[in-house]
């Protein structure tokens, strides 16, 4: 089997680093990771100057772009052979509810889906501790064997990308696996107000309080009960619901 790792937090996060460790026993592993943290980036492409990849050693690659550009120039100009699976991760932090739509650790993984491959998204849902005591590093074990069972399932859902979150507890205090769906998060006072050194303003996006909705059966309650959440994804983010339901709502002009 052939796998390729990616992420949005650079080719030097420990959480890369995690993440080929539980993938190694599953095959050839292959790493193109953007050479700088990309988080937020979401499915953006670079257009407007080349990419240069530079090989660090075999099979590994880092690439001056975003998540997405790593992986469609993996798999369509570095790799001989498409992979089997793409793995982008472990993600310096949670991806649950709308952070999907702008992480670049689940865009890598919808990029590979877009290209035809079975994707899973990696994040850990918490903050890192220091470098020499991260908890990343406990979960290589209990990730591996996930990552095997998901991998080795014999009907991989078509079509469809696994977003995995893990709690934020010690490996031996994980719980199990839940299959969950998204749950919702509102970011309050995000945008900070200040001055350049000539007095202009200037408007930094970050910080700020988060609220969870943590329903039953959501990502964020899963985690918070301190099992690893498995939410299936996919491309089409057409409301199915409301085309079902049209003749409550539709005129036609």
């Amino acid at each position: 089997m052939r796998i390729l790792c990616s992420n949005d937090d650079g080719i030097l996060a420990k959480g890369l680093s995690c993440l080929e460790q539980a993938a190694d026993g599953l095959g050839e592993v292959w790493v193109v990771a953007p050479d700088r943290e990309q988080s937020a980036t979401s499915h953006a492409l670079t257009l407007h100057h080349p990419l240069r990849p530079v090989q660090l050693a075999d099979r590994r690659w880092q690439v001056d772009g975003t998540p997405t550009d790593c992986v469609m120039l993996a798999i369509q100009a570095l790799m001989p052979e498409p992979p089997d699976f793409v793995l982008s991760g472990i993600n310096h932090g949670p991806n649950m509810g709308e952070d999907v739509l702008y992480s670049g650790t689940v865009a890598a993984a919808m990029e590979g889906l877009a290209l035809g491959i079975p994707s899973i998204a990696v994040s850990y849902a918490g903050r890192l501790m220091r470098a020499d005591n991260s908890p990343l590093e406990q979960l290589v074990v209990p990730l591996a064997a996930l990552l095997k069972h998901l991998t080795a399932m014999a009907k991989f859902p078509a079509g469809t990308l696994l977003n995995v979150n893990i709690p934020p507890v010690a490996a031996a205090e994980i719980k199990g696996v839940k299959l969950t769906r998204l749950g919702q998060r509102v970011f309050s006072d995000s945008i900070a107000k200040m001055q350049d050194p000539w007095g202009r303003p200037i408007y930094w996006i970050g910080g700020g309080s988060v609220t969870w909705t943590p329903g039953e059966g959501t990502d964020i309650h899963a985690v918070r009960e301190g099992f690893i959440s498995v939410t299936p994804l996919h491309l089409d983010i057409t409301h199915q619901a409301r085309l079902d339901d049209s003749e409550r709502w539709w005129q036609a002009p």
